[in-house]
């Protein structure tokens, strides 16, 4: 068993090498194939998306494509198969030159996601060029004295081709007295005298020299040799070696010198003067750069020497006698030019996902980057770097290229571009660098949400507006771009009252204008809140809200209202009540008290009352009325001089721009006796309010009539003794049911409930109370939410002075009060 494993451990040997072999192929990252050159369009080349891994279905959805250097489509990939082929003719000679190896680099991109790969398809050469001399015909001049042995350098051909293809080998046609030698080293060819010539037997030899490369096919090349036997001269100048080797900076001055020559010459006089010049076979690109000095044989730089177009020359000189005839002698300089770090490097940007998303992801590629050196050795060795403080790098794909790729996140609204600067610097000294930039734009994502300058605006707007009035505008800014940053308002819908918050305002979708669909009133909705929605035009869209708080503001649209005393409700703009008041009232009697409320708040809603109308008869009037307290009280005693009646009108008139009124008459009847109950009449009422400085009211009549005196006087005389005692408490009674009045009285019910306002007068002032909703106001059923505001007129007990005489003490109603609180306050 042993031995039978030995024999066939070869196989799985072999097949173990494959495969290791085509790992690393696999993971070197390029793919090498060979091609002839002159293949022919469509020549299979290889399968190349078989060997890259790809599937065939995926080459078109993932934009699978193939670029060369320079451009030119010499191959092309078939993607319904994946073949690689030759798409246009190659020239091997054209691509590389001589150069020993020749490769067409392809760059393959794949996209979704990107991928690189790098292809080399080399070149072969064939045998299509055969070898080339440089003229038809070479005329060539010899000594009949020259001897055997002699040897005549030739120019030899050359080939085009390179390997086999480019090794030649000579023949001589025609000759019996030369022979051909040729040196396998270096190819040079020399034409050897075997045989003395005999100008006089034989003045001109024609040969045939011809070159044979060692390709398949053979092809071959000739050339005519013509030559003239001359006569006399016996002695050829001659070099101290048939061949110099000298070194030289590229670039050097005019007239630097390269070498210089010394031949020498036995014969004496004119056969031993020797004058120096190039070879007649010598090229143009030779005769452009160098130049010879005929007396001392210097060579010197003439024109510019470039490495990177001519590394080396080859310079075929001539040392020539004046004898007759003149004998020439021949050397080679072999002229290598050295390289100096003349040529900055050159980089190629290939830009391919631009412009970048701001959200894209780290090591996205942005662009392809090559860059290369004509100079050679370190000075042609290249590095690359990035301008710092941007958000990129470069990651190195193949030799000299590489992908500038992204490596941190970008953020449109803070740079919305960057300007990248690649710098290639090369390793010669001193060193030499180059710079190449690209515009990188980054695209806006909606990242963004619409923004307000606050979270919250408070608008101040008059009550009764007209419909449609603008009231405010609300601005919201996107800091992303075009589509992203274009902002769409809308009202966020809720209910207001039972009522719809659109039916109240309404938004500009374009401008963020509030507009008030209808007339606010400040007695039906103080505060009206709205939220305005601000979304922007991106997917998804993105939004933020603002709250509107708009305050409605009071106008002097109510005029007060007079309260009947029967029922505590409204009464009207006017109203008539009749009272009884016994003479032997002393000053300071109250008769009655006149209450009225207005549905205002704030100065609107501070009422004062006047006696517009005093009694008729010319006398003095004996009443007056309270400024803040609508108290009506006599100012003296009565007397039997005072009118039985008298009419009494009271105005009253609230602190608006213009002032409202309303007005209340009293008609006082002065009777004799210890008590009088006052009563309200319900049967009349005047003309409304009217907006104006001054409103008139208008007389009531068919008060009640009154009680006859003299039925009075008759009760009182026969009752005097059992009455006495019950008059005295009535009197008493009343003037406590007056006293406690005149401490507080609170006006509630369906007053208050209708009109939503509260009016409490003490003997100090009047609490003027604006209630906003219907609840019950000075009662315990629950705490009163009301603006409040507070009057101490400080009246003297006297005659009533013109009215704002006495200005009003006002109460901050957040500290007096405490106003909004659960505390009773009336």
């Amino acid at each position: 068993m042993v031995f039978s494993w030995r024999r066939n451990t070869g196989f799985p040997m072999l097949l173990l090498w494959l495969l290791l072999f085509a790992a690393w192929r696999a993971g070197s990252g390029q793919l090498r194939y060979s091609v002839p050159e002159e293949a022919k369009h469509g020549t299979f080349v290889g399968r190349i998306a078989q060997d890259l891994g790809l599937q065939l279905a995926e080459l078109v959805p993932r934009l699978f494509r193939v670029a060369s250097r320079g451009g030119a489509d010499l191959l092309e990939v078939n993607l319904q198969n994946g073949i690689l082929f030759v798409n246009s003719r190659m020239d091997r000679e054209e691509l590389c030159g001589r150069s020993a190896e020749c490769s067409v680099h392809l760059e393959v991109l794949v996209e979704r996601p990107l991928q690189v790969f790098h292809v080399e398809v080399e070149v072969r050469d064939i045998n299509d060029n055969a070898p080339l001399f440089p003229v038809k015909e070479l005329r060539m001049q010899i000594y009949e004295s020259r001897l055997p042995g002699s040897l005549f350098p030739l120019e030899g051909a050359t080939d085009a081709d390179i390997g086999a293809n480019a090794v030649l080998t000579y023949r001589l046609h025609s000759s019996d007295h030369f022979a051909l030698i040729v040196n396998s080293e270096n190819q040079e060819v020399t034409l050897e005298l075997r045989k003395p010539l005999d100008r006089e037997d034989t003045p001109e030899h024609n040969l045939l020299l011809v070159a044979t490369d060692g390709g398949r096919p053979e092809l071959t090349g000739s050339m005519q040799v013509r030559v003239t036997v001359l006569d006399v001269n016996d002695n050829a100048p001659s070099f101290e070696q048939p061949e110099y080797e000298v070194r030289i900076l590229e670039n050097s001055e005019n007239g630097t010198s390269v070498i210089r020559l010394n031949a020498s010459d036995p014969d004496e006089g004119s056969n031993g003067e020797i004058s120096y010049s190039f070879n007649s076979l010598v090229s143009p690109v030779v005769l452009a750069h160098f130049h010879i000095d005929p007396a001392t044989g210097d060579v010197t730089v003439r024109g510019s020497l470039d490495f990177e177009h001519v590394n080396s020359y080859k310079i075929r000189i001539d040392a020539m006698d004046k004898g007759h005839p003149p004998m020439a002698g021949h050397c080679t300089v072999l002229v290598k030019v050295l390289d100096a770090n003349d040529n900055v490097p050159e980089i190629v940007l290939t830009s391919l996902s631009l412009p970048v998303k701001e959200d894209a992801p780290l090591g996205t590629v942005i662009a392809l980057i090559s860059v290369s050196d004509r100079d050679s050795g370190p000075n042609g060795q290249v590095t690359c770097s990035l301008e710092p403080h941007v958000p990129f790098k470069l990651v190195s794909t193949y030799r000299n290229h590489y992908s500038l790729v992204l490596d941190s996140g970008l953020d449109r609204e803070s740079v919305s571009g960057y300007d990248v600067v690649v710098r290639a610097r090369d390793a010669g000294s001193p060193p030499r660098w180059a710079s190449a930039s690209v515009r990188v734009e980054v695209a806006d994502v909606n990242d963004n949400a619409p923004q307000f300058a606050q979270a919250e605006y408070t608008v101040f707007v008059k009550e009764n507006n007209a419909p449609g009035c603008h009231i405010f505008t609300v601005t919201a800014h996107d800091a992303d771009a075009q589509e992203n940053a274009r902002v769409s308002y809308s009202l966020v819908e809720r209910r207001v009252g039972g009522r719809a918050l659109s039916s109240y305002v309404s938004v500009h979708g374009e401008s963020g204008r509030v507009y008030a669909l209808q007339p606010l009133d400040h007695e039906e909705l103080e505060v009206l809140r709205v939220e305005v929605s601000a979304r922007d035009a991106g997917a998804p869209p993105l939004g933020s809200n603002v709250t509107l708080q708009v305050f409605v503001l009071d106008e002097n649209d109510n005029a007060p209202w007079l309260l009947a005393r029967g029922s505590g409700g409204p009464a009207g703009a006017a109203v008539a009540a009749s009272e009884l008041v016994p003479r032997s009232a002393g000053a300071g009697h109250v008769v009655t008290k006149v209450r009225a409320v207005d549905l205002d708040a704030g100065y609107n809603a501070w009422l004062w009352f006047e006696l517009q109308a005093a009694p008729a008869g010319g006398a003095r009037c004996p009443f007056r009325v309270g400024l803040y307290t609508g108290e009506i009280s006599t100012t003296r005693a009565l007397d039997e001089l005072d009118a039985p009646r008298q009419r009494l009108v009271v105005l009253v008139r609230d602190h608006g721009e213009p002032a409202l009124t309303a007005t209340a008459t009293v008609l006082v009847s002065l009777v004799d006796g210890g008590q009088a109950s006052p009563s309200w009449s319900r049967a009349s009422v005047a003309a409304g309010a009217s907006a104006s400085a001054s409103a008139s009211a208008g007389a009531l009549g068919g008060a009640s009539s009154l009680v006859d005196v003299n039925v009075y006087l008759v009760v009182a005389i026969c009752a005097v003794s059992s009455l006495l005692v019950l008059t005295l408490l009535v009197w008493a009674a009343a003037r406590w049911s007056s006293g406690a009045a005149s401490e507080g009285a609170c006006v509630s019910g369906p007053a208050a409930a209708a009109a939503a306002a509260l009016v409490c007068s003490s003997a100090v002032g009047s609490w003027s109370c604006s209630q906003r909703r219907r609840q019950r106001v000075c009662s315990g059923e629950g705490p009163p939410k009301a603006d409040l505001m507070a009057f101490s007129p400080s009246l003297p007990h006297g005659p009533v002075s013109a009215v704002g005489t006495e200005p009003p003490v006002s109460f901050d109603c957040s500290e007096k009060m405490v106003a909004r609180s659960e505390h009773r306050f009336c």
